[in-house]
């Protein structure tokens, strides 16, 4: 039994674009219902969300059916959750609130073994087969994608900096904090905001480090990606069910 190669990572690397979407209903079923549409990944949330370490794993079981590659995003930068989080099966992270290079090697040593980090070993789990992968040691770091998040003004003037930190795969922007930063709350799509991370993401592209976001709004997404932005999500299932239904809705008294 051998680790099975991360198709997200591969792609990013090789500069295809990656289209995502949230998950944050916390539910296997719900899952399962957009895991068939065609996606190259899905971002397991729970940083905003109810989703607990058994939630990830059903949908990460959920998930193993399809062929698209979940992403988990830990509720904070937090060693002992990585670790649990890789234990559990998660191909990727996508750690919040990094602010600095030196975070962003945190980040990055939590999902290392000793010596090249200091993420605790355990022989029998679910990422490595139930000790039926035999290469799993000697491949892991390489098949992990670390996606870091940066949501600050002082993020961003260190972007560069944070983004060539040995190990990172990829940086993500998050747009409704950083407009929140700018005195832009609940304006993620306010131009100011776009103003503050297309030159920060022209800089990471140049250097050759993919570069991802979140927007609602299917145009900007498609943009972003035209402009050179390797992984972008264009929604979540909690959004698509709240305003699907507030369009059913409206249709029925129209």
């Amino acid at each position: 039994m051998k680790l099975p190669s991360n198709k997200f990572l591969a792609s990013i690397r090789s500069g295809q674009p990656q289209i995502g979407l949230w998950l944050s209903l916390a539910s296997g079923y719900a899952t399962e219902a957009v895991a068939g549409a065609g996606f190259d990944w899905l971002l397991i949330d729970t940083e905003h969300s109810p989703n607990d370490l058994n939630a990830v794993m059903t949908q990460l079981q959920v998930l193993a059916a399809h062929p698209v590659t979940p992403i988990v995003r830990p509720d904070w930068n937090d060693t002992v959750l990585v670790k649990r989080l890789l234990d559990i099966g998660a191909p990727g992270l996508l750690c919040p609130m990094v602010q600095t290079p030196d975070e962003a090697a945190q980040a990055v040593a939590a999902t290392r073994y000793p010596p090249r980090g200091v993420r605790g070993v355990s022989g029998c789990n679910r990422a490595n087969g139930f000790a039926r992968m035999s290469d799993y040691f000697s491949r892991v770091e390489e098949e992990t994608a670390v996606l870091v998040q940066v949501e600050t003004r002082a993020a961003i003037e260190q972007v560069l900096q944070i983004g060539q930190v040995d190990g990172v795969d990829g940086v993500f922007f998050g747009p409704s904090d950083i407009a929140a930063d700018l005195g832009l709350l609940g304006k993620p799509n306010d131009p100011a905001v776009w103003e503050v991370i297309r030159p920060a993401a022209r800089k990471l592209m140049d250097a050759g480090i993919p570069v991802g976001t979140l927007v609602f709004d299917p145009g900007l997404a498609r943009s972003l990606l035209g402009e050179g932005f390797s992984f972008v999500a264009c929604g979540s299932d909690m959004v698509l069910l709240a305003r699907g239904a507030d369009a059913l809705l409206r249709g029925m008294k129209a």
